[in-house]
């Protein structure tokens, strides 16, 4: 498990188009038949990808991090699979994913096993998990689950919707939101104008993007702008204090991943246009 500590925005802008990499990209979350995971100490969030293929893959309690018997024992986390359809079994139920399905599992759940129905055409497990001081059910949510939010105009090349999984008014957690946004053809530009969140940070992943295209994502204080250019199936750790933006070569999804004091969607911190930079 990768450990990325906390970044103060002062001195984040000073940092080399490399450094910005190394402090924010999360460059490699899937790969077959392996767990890559990142601990952020940004609200102490973990960004997993678990790409299971001819064996079931185990999700490891990483006690040298968690000081935990199982992963669980302190933690929720929400999956959504961007793959072939898979199955993660929770204590024994099974839970079976197609590609955009939703699964939260709650804090106290002690084994959670992860496989491929196609060994060919894996599953593809993203996971976001944070720290959870009750105990919520385990749901699955399918896109017909979905809370759709329909945002943006062809005129601005940002149509796009919203689908919300875990949120106040769905799927229940204790600090936990997630959900994805899918651009329609045509459209480039997500978040615009920006926002910031003070009281949550966010994780981005972008996928279903071919291989020769490219995503400019925006970060950094709205006076104090940079850019990572994100490739498919990468993702990007977002601090309370930064903007999260992105404008693509074409149309492209992304599942965002929060925590923090709160889960109500519309908390946003609007960045004044005037100012932006």
């Amino acid at each position: 498990m990768e450990i990325r500590q906390y970044s103060h925005p002062k001195d984040a802008m000073n940092y080399t188009t490399q450094r910005l990499k190394e402090e924010f990209l999360i460059e490699k979350v899937m790969e077959a038949g392996k767990i890559h995971s990142v601990y952020s100490m940004i609200d102490r969030i973990i960004t997993m990808g678990i790409v299971p293929t001819t064996s079931s893959i185990t999700l490891p309690a990483f006690v040298e991090r968690t000081k935990a018997q199982y992963f669980l024992e302190r933690r929720e986390l929400g999956v959504i699979n961007i793959g072939g359809s898979g199955t993660v079994k929770v204590d024994g139920v099974e839970y079976k994913l197609d590609k955009k399905d939703c699964l939260y599992v709650g804090k106290g759940n002690k084994e959670l096993i992860f496989s491929s129905e196609s060994a060919s055409e894996p599953a593809e497990f993203y996971i976001n998990s944070c720290p959870a001081h009750k105990e919520y059910p385990t749901v699955k949510a399918s896109m017909k689950d979905a809370n759709p939010v329909h945002l943006g105009s062809m005129e601005n090349a940002n149509k796009r919707t919203i689908y919300q999984f875990i949120h106040e008014n769905g799927i229940q957690s204790c600090q936990l939101v997630m959900g994805y946004t899918q651009l329609e053809p045509g459209n480039c530009w997500n978040t615009f104008p920006p926002h910031t969140h003070d009281r949550r940070m966010e994780v981005y992943f972008y996928f279903d993007m071919p291989q020769d295209r490219i995503v400019m994502h925006f970060m950094g204080e709205p006076t104090e702008t940079r850019h990572i250019v994100m490739r498919d199936k990468q993702a990007v750790i977002s601090p309370s204090w930064s903007i999260h933006s992105g404008a693509g070569t074409g149309a492209y999804t992304f599942i965002w991943g929060m925590c923090g004091e709160n889960k109500e969607f519309p908390d946003m911190d609007a960045a004044d246009m005037k100012t932006f930079a």
